[in-house]
């Protein structure tokens, strides 16, 4: 189910994200690196990792709030620029309410032979609609 709602967002599409783990206040999203989402050092350009985080975030709150949710802010720090085959943001709900959760997100770029070197870290709040 996860995977269909990220299909109904048309910019995840253009990114081609996949949702690889939802469930039980985590969720893990993956992007396959390729020269569209660069910048022009050849890194993965920040919008990518923020975009990551943010559905990462939303995702894994709403393994515990539900489905109808929204992200009311977060926050990002970039390590080190990203570079590989793939970006992983893994989100993992901190503290959950009845309306509101927050979430943190390590984010990875996983590099041709599998070593994954951390890259971001973002947390944020995300708000239950329903």
């Amino acid at each position: 189910m996860a995977q269909k709602v990220l299909e109904a967002q048309p910019f995840s599409r253009l990114v081609r994200a996949r949702v690889t783990r939802f469930g039980e206040g985590a969720a893990t999203l993956e992007i396959g690196v390729r020269e569209e989402l660069q910048q022009q050092n050849g890194f993965v350009h920040g919008g990518v990792l923020a975009y990551a985080a943010d559905n990462s975030i939303t995702f894994a709150a709403g393994t515990t709030l539900g489905p109808a949710v929204l992200t009311s802010g977060f926050s990002i720090q970039y390590v080190r620029p990203a570079t590989g085959v793939a970006l992983v943001a893994r989100a993992v709900v901190v503290h959950s309410g009845r309306r509101q959760a927050v979430v943190r997100c390590e984010l990875f770029a996983v590099a041709d032979e599998g070593t994954e070197t951390l890259c971001a870290i973002a947390q944020g709040t995300v708000l239950s609609t329903a």
